[in-house]
């Protein structure tokens, strides 16, 4: 490994910032536009870390299943790696999402609609939130007693539900579902308030970009222009995005106050004025994010040698130069939002933005090739052949 890799506090620092930035705007107004782009900037550098890290985690625990039982500390979860095929089909099955979302809002009742959507949302948000807090949870309980106290589900769970995690639950993880759930409950008992919308949201986030690989630089950019094109025709060319978008009442955007919280009946948390960020502005970019984030440590050639090299740092000039142009995306978007006083269509921004800066750094660093040769397969090989010449240095 190279000498230039040190620890990373930064990974610690955004999941505290998240927490911090979403206690304080419950007691003080933060400005829009710096809650909105910091808390999505932390949002994207720990989701994207923590992809990395659970493929790191995954190759690690495939090669130490023969020297340890079956781990009780963590259900193993498998990301989902999209193939060509799907990024073609990806924005054809979301126009007729979409589109069957609009007729749904257009000829049946809207409550109703909003009410067998919210369940679904709430019921995934559940085990979101619980991944999401686990870790959390397992470093304020003591290790002997998380072995002690488990729960296995006798019949085992559908896939849908539990997305590859296996049936086995340790004391930190019912607690964390416990609290998930109680979190979940108040969500709806109290008339779904934005602060607890985001905390829903914000797991979506986390959850989505750490468990999904885009497979390989060119499935993320047909991806990306597939759903430029889709976000562009369904904003600017009818109402149906708009539409869906103010009709639909569940944890699939980020709310952010835009003036004083406390509005005339004095109530603490119920802000006058909301702004949205829709989940898939942050998760779609955030998929290609992460894609490079994993080439940059392909490149620096990251092995794994224990489980604490998931922490530490390597040069990420990908990355990095993507997640600065996303943020200048961002920017763009609401400032056009502002002059325009008009809905915008996001990744009309942000899309180009993540493409070109790719491309960038690959023709400044004369790796395209390289770049456009890469695909995850490849780098699980990889990681597998290191951690078994690790293993067969013991």
């Amino acid at each position: 490994m190279s000498n230039a890799v040190t620890s990373n506090p930064l990974l610690v620092a955004s999941y505290a910032y998240i927490a911090l930035v979403w206690g304080v705007s419950q007691l003080v107004y933060v400005p829009f536009v710096a809650h909105l782009l910091s808390l999505v900037t932390a949002i994207l550098y720990a989701s994207c870390h923590a992809s990395l890290g659970l493929l790191l985690k995954e190759v690690d625990e495939a090669n130490s299943s023969s020297e340890h039982s079956s781990s009780t500390d963590k259900a193993s979860v498998s990301s989902e790696t999209l193939k060509q095929s799907d990024a073609y089909q990806f924005p054809l099955f979301g126009s007729l999402s979409l589109f069957s979302l609009y007729l749904a809002f257009k000829f049946l009742d809207k409550e109703l609609v909003n009410l067998a959507i919210g369940a679904y949302f709430l019921f995934v948000g559940c085990f979101a939130l619980t991944m999401t807090v686990v870790p959390l949870v397992e470093k304020v309980t003591p290790e002997s007693f998380r072995r002690q106290h488990q729960l296995t589900f006798v019949t085992k769970l559908p896939e849908w539900i539990t997305q590859g995690a296996t049936g086995e639950f340790n004391f930190a993880g019912v607690l964390a579902f416990l609290g998930s759930a109680g979190v979940c409950s108040l969500y709806f008992m109290l008339g779904k308030p934005w602060y607890l919308n985001n905390v829903l949201g914000i797991s979506f986030c986390l959850q989505g970009v750490e468990r999904f690989s885009l497979g390989s630089y060119k499935i993320g950019a047909i991806l990306l222009i597939g759903l430029f094109f889709y976000d562009i025709f369904w904003v600017f060319g009818t109402e149906v995005m708009v539409t869906v978008a103010k009709n639909l009442d569940g944890p699939i955007k980020l709310l952010f106050p835009r003036g004083s919280l406390l509005p005339k009946n004095g109530e603490l948390g119920n802000a006058p004025e909301l702004s949205l960020l829709g989940l898939g502005d942050i998760v779609i970019p955030g998929f290609f994010l992460a894609l490079l984030l994993r080439f940059d440590a392909h490149r620096a050639q990251v092995k794994i040698r224990s489980p604490s090299d998931v922490h530490l740092s390597f040069p990420k000039p990908y990355f990095v130069s993507a997640l600065i142009a996303y943020i200048l995306g961002l920017a763009t978007t609401l400032f056009v939002m502002f002059y325009f006083n008009a809905a915008q269509p996001a990744l009309l921004y942000l899309v180009p933005a993540c493409l070109f800066s790719s491309l960038l750094c690959a023709s400044v660093r004369g790796e395209i090739k390289q770049l456009f040769d890469y695909t995850e397969e490849e780098e699980e090989e990889d990681a597998t052949k290191n951690g078994d010449d690790a293993k067969k240095d013991k």
